[in-house]
């Protein structure tokens, strides 16, 4: 009875996850803005990539991770995206930012209940249940998310609030 009962209890639902990431895309989204623009794509520390990378490859990840997600097809980004893949300003990779976002919001809206469960081989490599690929992409913009939180204190910046996600 009781694993029954953990294999039928909803913990959250697609809906609730999306606006959950969603979030915390808004807060990643401040730090790129919050960054002075020569510092978004130059400024480094220990060798880390400079913040404008770290953005690049969320975006990367979202488009080809929310259209994975929802089709089972890993295409290119080139594929997924015909705007500017490398924007060398601030304008330019915040509007990228925000077509990945919107792109987002339609893919979910397309992503079948029970594919959720279904094993794939998320980027063509990373096999493992669809639920947990997109577990990785969250916890992959908040490790990148912090390392720029470390950028910006260092640069005498206050990063936005963590947890204020509206």
């Amino acid at each position: 009875m009781q694993d029954t009962l953990i294999s039928t209890t909803v913990v959250i639902t697609p809906a609730q996850l999306l606006e959950h990431w969603q979030g915390h895309r808004r807060v990643t989204r401040r730090v790129i803005e919050a960054f002075p623009e020569e510092q978004l794509f130059q400024y480094s520390i220990g060798g880390m990539r400079p913040f404008s990378e770290l953005a690049l490859e969320l975006i990367r990840l979202t488009f080809i991770g929310s259209h994975g997600t929802a089709t089972g097809e890993w295409k290119d980004l080139e594929e997924l995206y015909t705007g500017d893949t490398n924007p060398a300003t601030k304008a330019g990779l915040l509007k990228f930012w925000d077509d990945a976002t919107g792109y987002l919001n339609e893919q979910w809206a397309q992503i079948k209940p029970g594919r959720w469960q279904e094993t794939d081989a998320a980027l063509g490599q990373y096999e493992g249940p669809v639920y947990s690929s997109s577990l990785y992409w969250l916890d992959n913009e908040n490790h990148h998310r912090g390392q720029g939180y470390v950028y910006l204190r260092s640069l005498g910046i206050e990063p936005p609030f963590f947890w204020d996600r509206g």
